[in-house]
């Protein structure tokens, strides 16, 4: 279902995590921590698993990868280094692009053989 339209993606703090993963632990219910900070009661009850297999380092927000692009395009000069390094970043994109179509298209012929091969 995901959150609702408009809403924002908020991050939680790992202290914050782990304080109401310690109160729901103590015995406060994950209904009564949710009215009271507005967080999921799912969501309380996820971090409190996840405090129990992986312990505070489980409660760290995990860095998402995003665009390895965005520093040299967001600068309007770049070092003759920098233009290099952003040069190298753009042709290995453009080769993951190639060797994914190569293996779509090595797996459509194959399926185009075996489909002559029943006939």
């Amino acid at each position: 279902m995901g959150r609702p339209k408009g809403g924002k993606n908020v991050s939680h703090s790992k202290e914050e995590k782990l304080a109401l993963v310690k109160r729901n632990l103590k015995g406060e219910t994950t209904m009564s921590l949710e009215r009271e900070t507005g967080i999921n009661n799912s969501q309380i009850s996820k971090w409190t698993k996840q405090y129990l297999e992986g312990g505070e380092a489980a409660l760290i927000n995990k860095r998402k990868p995003g665009n390895p692009l965005a520093k040299y395009e967001r600068r309007k000069e770049l070092t003759e280094t920098e233009q290099l390094e952003y040069r190298i970043a753009l042709l290995e994109r453009e080769l993951l692009k190639k060797k994914g179509e190569i293996e779509r298209l090595k797996k459509s012929i194959e399926l185009e053989r075996g489909d002559a091969q029943r006939k």
